[in-house]
């Protein structure tokens, strides 16, 4: 694991598309002031201060600066990079030098791909995507590589944000999902943890929560756009979830 502070956007040195093993099978180096930030689209070896990190598709990398790097190639390989200064400021967060991104691969990818775009005429915004693909590398779960999630937990994911100001069914998300009421309860809690009315009931009050202190809508505005008609209710489920009264967090108190 390496220590990598994010409290500042980075300066971007270089950002580009990157292809390697045409002329040779592996290439020795290091960046005496810069990270290495890389997401791969080959099969090949990087060995960082003696520990061997096998490459595969879709995995990403990030090396500090003044690091000895090995890559070794089997053909023609490409990957996207990303050279970097980082300001080392506020509380780090702990990342490991090689990382398989999963499903999460083809958003770093856009990331990258428009910092590329960006970084010739808009450089700051070079920097603001790749400070977004950042911080998803340091966010990425730790079994990413072992578990992709199942279909239909993504389904009802995207079924229950999409109707979150209306009546909200466990039967009716397992259909939406094409599962049954049972299997999804299953395959819901083992890989959030949760349960489906316990999600359901978290992401009504953090939606809440955020438009009470980021909106002018009234109270009653709010508690309708989660689904919950009932003043009272919203009022306690406010301060069960949120700490406060919905005026309190309006005016900036309970949690965040």
């Amino acid at each position: 694991m390496i220590p990598i502070h994010l409290s500042e956007p980075p300066r971007v040195a270089a950002v580009g598309v990157g292809v390697h093993g045409t002329t040779a099978a592996w290439d020795v180096f290091q960046l005496p002031d810069l990270w290495q930030l890389h997401l791969y689209g080959y099969e090949g070896r990087l060995t960082v201060r003696g520990e061997v990190h096998p490459i595969r598709p879709g995995h990403v990398s990030l090396v500090p600066p003044d690091t000895p790097v090995e890559f070794r190639y089997r053909g023609r390989s490409g990957h996207l990079f990303a050279h970097l200064s980082l300001l080392g400021t506020g509380d780090p967060c702990s990342v490991p030098v090689m990382q398989d991104a999963g499903p999460h691969a083809a958003s770093l990818s856009e990331l990258f791909r428009r910092a590329i775009a960006a970084a010739p005429a808009a450089p700051a915004q070079a920097s603001a995507e790749l400070w977004t693909a950042l911080w998803r590398v340091a966010r990425l779960p730790p079994t990413v590589s072992r578990s992709v999630p199942h279909p239909a937990v993504t389904a009802a994911v995207a079924y229950i944000e999409a109707h979150l100001a209306r009546p909200l069914a466990v039967p009716d998300i397992a259909s939406a999902a094409g599962v049954s009421h049972n299997h999804l309860t299953r395959l819901f809690r083992a890989e959030r943890g949760d349960t489906l009315v316990a999600y359901i009931r978290r992401r009504r009050l953090e939606r809440a929560g955020h438009l009470l202190r980021e909106s002018t809508l009234s109270i009653p505005a709010v508690a309708a756009s989660v689904g919950i008609t009932d003043l009272q209710a919203f009022n306690k489920a406010c301060r069960r979830e949120l700490g406060a009264s919905p005026r309190a967090v309006r005016a900036g108190a309970g949690s965040r």
